[in-house]
């Protein structure tokens, strides 16, 4: 799987993947059903949108070559998928989500970055539930 761009190139080992990520963001946004006036389906397909295209690209050309990736992916979906809303629908969110412009792209963004910040504690600290992962496998 793709490792996250930002952690390979701080050289930290066995960095999570996109998938890793995106995962958890998804778990967030599962539990986000009490915050007023955001979708929390909206919000979990966001999630899986959100960095679709990543892929490691430097961030002064980072829109552009993403919203390219982005392009080429849509085609190849709306061509081999009998669904071509579906094409519209991940562009639309893609898009929303870049643009903040819906209470659920904020709240992704927010996920993201507390995402991102759970992550580093983790690098930081060693894997924070390890030692309730190694007394759960014990009982």
């Amino acid at each position: 799987t793709t490792k996250r761009a930002g952690w390979v190139q701080r050289d930290v080992e066995n960095p999570e993947s996109i998938a890793d990520h995106m995962y958890r963001m998804g778990l967030m946004a599962l539990v986000s059903s009490d915050i007023p006036g955001v979708d929390r389906d909206k919000c979990v397909k966001m999630v899986i949108v959100h960095d679709i295209a990543e892929d490691g690209v430097p961030k002064c050309e980072k829109s552009r070559l993403e919203r390219e990736a982005l392009d080429h992916m849509l085609m190849v979906i709306s061509l081999s998928c009998a669904n071509h809303n579906a094409a519209k629908e991940i562009a639309d969110l893609w898009m929303e989500y870049e643009e903040n412009s819906s209470p659920e792209a904020k709240v992704v963004k927010d996920f993201d970055k507390v995402e991102m910040k759970l992550q580093a504690l983790e690098y930081e600290n060693g894997d924070v539930l390890s030692s309730w992962h190694d007394e759960e496998r014990m009982s």
